[in-house]
């Protein structure tokens, strides 16, 4: 009998060893290799870059003081009847609609008078109080069904906060 030592080994012994070997290495080095990727296209935010990162001012809103609401408002008027008639919480975009029954005309620019009670459509929903307050109007734009079935043809200035005409005095 013949003993073989590694290199003297026949040819066809050789591929059988070489065979065995690579159906048990190769399995383990494929798991290695998938396992060791990482898949970055998972994260876009990682690759992404912030243009505008010094502008952005996150949980900061601009509030208007009484002169910027004077000035931008085209109707003003002092009211302490103001109520909250509707609103469309639920059913597509939200918005508010109050009803003024009396109050004072301060400042206008299309009517030369105004009828009451009328409405006017709010974005936000104001923070009333029972005391006198400034009512900071513009022309309503779009809502064309909604300004037609409640004749509605003011809207509150957009960035205006609900100022009281006590602390005026």
């Amino acid at each position: 009998m013949h003993e073989y030592i590694g290199f003297l080994l026949p040819i066809h012994m050789k591929i059988n060893v070489i065979k065995k070997s690579l159906s048990f290495i190769l399995p383990v080095l494929l798991l290695i290799v998938l396992s060791g990727c990482e898949k970055k296209y998972q994260r876009p935010d990682h690759y992404e870059v912030d243009l505008f990162k010094d502008e952005r001012q996150q949980g900061t809103a601009y509030i208007m003081d009484r002169e910027e609401c004077f000035d931008g408002s085209e109707l003003v008027i002092t009211s302490s009847d103001v109520k909250l008639a509707d609103s469309s919480k639920g059913r597509g975009k939200t918005f508010f609609l109050y009803k003024v029954k009396s109050g004072k005309t301060m400042k206008t620019i299309r009517d030369s008078s105004v009828d009451y009670p009328f409405m006017f459509l709010s974005h936000q929903r104001l923070k009333l109080e029972n005391d006198s307050i400034y009512l900071y109007l513009k022309k309503l734009d779009g809502y064309r069904f909604i300004a037609a079935d409640r004749n509605l043809k003011y809207e509150w200035l957009k960035a205006a906060p609900v100022y009281t005409v006590k602390k005026d005095n």
